[in-house]
């Protein structure tokens, strides 16, 4: 069985990793931008404006509730997504700061 050892790393590191790779892919970031436009949306709002289907949608806005950026929330017979701000403040500051850290490259 393989291990990740992340629990060798101290938390900042793991936490921008998290982030980063919630981030990592241009469907979830289309996703976020959609909630940050409309605050609030339910699957199917995301397979009518993206190129993908359901089930795809589905394992992306996993990847985002995972790493804590999206919210979900039974309404009905569906889930309805938003940001957790809490948490997208969280990712703003870590991302930021270890992005400000670095050295500018010529």
């Amino acid at each position: 069985m393989a291990y990740s050892k992340k629990e060798l790393f101290k938390d900042p590191e793991v936490k921008i990793s998290r982030f980063a790779k919630a981030l990592s892919h241009p469907a979830r970031v289309a996703v976020l931008r959609l909630l940050f436009e409309r605050s609030e949306c339910i699957c199917g709002d995301f397979v009518d404006a993206l190129p993908l289907s359901q089930s795809t949608v589905s394992q992306h806005l996993n990847e985002l509730k995972s790493a804590g950026i999206v919210q979900a929330r039974v309404d009905g017979p569906r889930m309805s997504y938003t940001i957790d701000e809490q948490v997208w403040a969280l990712a703003k500051h870590h991302l930021g700061g270890f992005f400000n850290r670095l050295p500018n490259v010529a």
